[in-house]
C-alpha cells in the first residue's frame, strides 16, 4: 500500500480524514479534524516522496489583535518573546505572523520522514502540533484578559 493510501486509511480509522484537497504544490495533502472544531493539514510536499508535514495555520481574530496592540511596547514585546519561547518547547517548527510586536497569525508544523513513518508517530505528531497550537490560543486568551474555563474552547475567534 503507498503512502498516501496508508496515511488516509488511519486518518480514517481514526476519524479525523475530512476530505483531499486540492494543491499543485503537493503530492497530496488531506485536510483533517483534531480535535472535532481545530482543522489541521498533512501534506506531501511535491517531489518530497520521503516527507509528511503535518501543520496547521491559525490567524488571530481583529478583536484579540486590537488587545494585544492596547498592550504596552514591552508588554506586547514579552508577550512575543513568551510565544516563541514557549512553543520552542514543543520542539515543533513555527512560524510567527506579527506587525509592530503584535501577534497577527502563525503556523506550526513537524515533519515525518518515511523511515519513520507508522500511525503511532502519525497521531503523535498530530497531537504535538495541536498541543502546541492550543498553548498560543490560551496564552492569548490569557493575555487578554479571558477565562478559558468559561465556554468550550473553539476555533470561532481564530480564522
Amino acid at each position: 500500500m503507498e503512502i498516501k493510501e496508508k496515511i488516509r486509511e488511519w486518518l480514517l480509522e481514526e476519524d479525523m480524514y475530512k476530505e483531499e484537497m486540492s494543491d499543485k504544490s503537493a503530492n497530496f495533502h488531506f485536510l483533517i479534524e483534531c480535535p472535532p472544531g481545530h482543522y489541521m493539514d498533512v501534506i506531501q510536499p511535491l517531489g518530497k516522496s520521503d516527507v509528511i508535514i503535518v501543520g496547521c495555520a491559525t490567524k488571530v481574530s481583529p478583536e484579540h489583535v486590537q488587545k494585544l496592540r492596547d498592550l504596552n511596547r514591552k508588554e506586547r514585546r514579552e508577550f512575543m518573546w513568551d510565544i516563541k519561547f514557549s512553543l520552542n518547547k514543543f520542539l515543533v517548527d513555527f512560524e510567527i505572523q506579527e506587525n509592530d510586536d503584535v501577534l497577527q497569525g502563525y503556523v506550526v508544523r513537524d515533519v515525518i520522514y518515511k523511515d519513520g513513518l507508522s500511525k503511532d508517530k502519525l497521531m503523535s505528531t498530530i497531537k504535538r502540533v495541536f498541543k502546541a497550537k492550543l498553548h498560543v490560543l490560551w496564552k492569548i486568551h490569557k493575555e487578554c484578559g479571558e477565562d478559558i474555563e468559561k465556554g468550550k474552547e473553539s476555533d470561532r475567534m481564530y480564522v
